[in-house]
């Protein structure tokens, strides 16, 4: 699963390169229904599938319905980053990718939620294996210095907050 360009660059790369021997075939998912504005949902979706097609890899996109994100976490908008509403977001994120691998036959999950400096990597694990168990999720620690690699030598648009209208920063 995939939040971002600048954020999964590197994790695409390590997996088209082959690095992860136990992954032969994968999709690059793009299910982000907590990004606001919507003209900042579509900046970050055309520079993912940017960076795929540069690279030959496969994508898939969830439909955007941000109406159902912000359902899911009701009564958490107050939270501060890296809080409940986070891990709620991940779990409903998660939620969608379990039943949409399910429908297109891929039998296991990684996430690239954890790499932002805005997340906690051990939220997002624990997220991932209460919807996905052990079974489907596989965490994977990316290679930080391959994406502030390609990060430094791209020109992907890149953002100052998390994605939700609740973690924009006053700059």
């Amino acid at each position: 699963m995939s939040c971002c360009a600048p954020c999964s660059a590197g994790a695409i790369r390590q997996l088209k390169d082959g690095e992860l021997q136990d992954i032969e075939d994968f999709i690059v998912l793009f299910y982000n229904p907590n990004i606001f504005p919507e003209s900042e949902y579509q900046k970050r979706l055309e520079e993912q599938i940017k960076y795929c097609e540069s690279l030959g890899v496969k994508y898939a996109i969830g439909q955007y319905n941000h109406k159902d994100w912000l359902d899911a976490v009701k009564g958490l908008e107050k939270e501060p980053e890296r809080g409940a509403r986070c891990a709620k977001c991940f779990a409903f994120r998660f939620a969608f990718a379990k039943k949409w691998a399910e429908q297109n036959g891929y039998d296991a999950i990684a996430s690239v939620f954890g790499v932002s400096r805005h997340k906690d990597q051990n939220q997002v694990d624990k997220a991932a294996e209460s919807i996905l168990g052990q079974k489907y999720y596989i965490p994977v620690k990316w290679n930080e210095e391959l994406r502030q690699k390609i990060g430094h030598q791209s020109d992907f648009y890149r953002q100052n907050y998390c994605g939700c209208e609740f973690s924009i920063r006053k700059v």
